[in-house]
């Protein structure tokens, strides 16, 4: 758990200000200084983004809520297998970092939202909570906007037209997490509130909390602490974007504990590409020479595979082609 401190320079704060004022060269500007991001860490701050802070506080103050209910109401809304609904704690167990190690499963609960209005997508909503799915749903909207605006920095990063990811990204097959880490005097050994692991995202955003638990690994295997800086939010490259650029893009493998004497939420929000979107080598990530050090896959085959190795209830012996 013991973990170095972090430099300001470690993971940089990106202003997407300017950006988003469509600013002259600010584009430019700020996809250069996500690329070298992207390339060497893999996490930044953003700063200047446009969600209301009164909409965070306020959907943080729902995962509360919703956690807070006597388990029952909770398993009334038990996840499918379409990871829609509420995930009991020590319901996952991480593998996507070593999937040879031997972990504990977490030590959190969580619930999850989809997109609404795709096929096959019905969120599991609890009844006895007015007004949680309309304030989970303001968030998850106001986080896709986000998410979808960012896409021409990631473009332009890449030495690609600022709309190449438009359209592959525009019913992204993206999901919102609710979770809560409960206090923990002393993990034992193989024990996380959430074991390290990479995403499987595009991009992930994490809105900061107030309780401090996030770490990152560097590239020389250490571990730092993720500050809190207020009004911002912890983006970080998934392993669908980091197969997309050829492993041009970091996806840097992260943990969470929950060692202070409070509860601690998360609300992560997942961003992937859209379900049929295929997933392969992007122009200028080639290697001369050389195959692209990963298979082509719809997003929809990679996210069956991911689920399967990492969620209890879906865990099953799957096809190693993503691996």
């Amino acid at each position: 758990m013991a973990a170095t401190p972090v430099t300001p320079s470690e993971i940089p704060v990106l202003d997407l200000g300017p950006f988003l004022a469509w600013e002259e060269g600010a584009l430019e500007r700020t996809a250069a200084e996500l690329r070298y991001i992207c390339e060497t860490i893999g996490f930044l701050y953003i700063a200047n983004h446009g969600v209301p802070r009164a909409l965070v506080d306020a959907t943080f103050a729902e995962a509360a809520r919703f956690h807070a209910q006597p388990v029952e109401a909770k398993l009334a809304v038990k996840v499918d297998a379409q990871m829609q609904g509420y995930l009991p704690m020590r319901g996952s167990t991480t593998r996507t970092f070593d999937p040879k190690a031997d972990n504990k499963p977490n030590e959190n609960e969580a619930f999850f939202v989809k997109r609404e209005g795709m096929p096959g997508i019905a969120n599991r909503w609890p009844e006895d909570l007015p007004g949680f799915r309309e304030t989970t749903l303001r968030y998850y909207t106001a986080l896709e906007f986000l998410a979808r605006r960012m896409l021409p920095l990631y473009a332009r990063a890449l030495g690609l037209p600022a709309n190449y990811f438009d359209a592959k990204c525009d019913e992204p097959l993206s999901s919102l997490r609710l979770s809560h880490y409960p206090p923990v005097a002393a993990y034992a050994e193989n024990e996380f509130g959430i074991a390290p692991h990479t995403d499987s995202t595009f991009i992930t955003l994490l809105a900061q909390n107030e309780i401090p638990g996030l770490q990152i690994r560097r590239q020389d295997g250490s571990w730092m602490d993720a500050p809190v800086i207020e009004d911002t939010f912890i983006v970080n490259t998934g392993d669908v974007l980091n197969r997309w650029t050829n492993g041009r893009f970091l996806s840097t493998p992260h943990r969470a504990f929950n060692t202070s004497a409070r509860p601690r939420y998360a609300i992560p929000y997942f961003f992937h590409p859209n379900a049929e979107t295929l997933i392969d080598c992007l122009p200028g990530c080639e290697v001369a020479g050389e195959a692209p050090r990963f298979p082509a896959m719809t997003m929809a085959e990679y996210m069956a595979w991911f689920r399967g190795r990492n969620y209890a209830h879906l865990r099953k012996d799957l096809p190693a082609a993503a691996q």
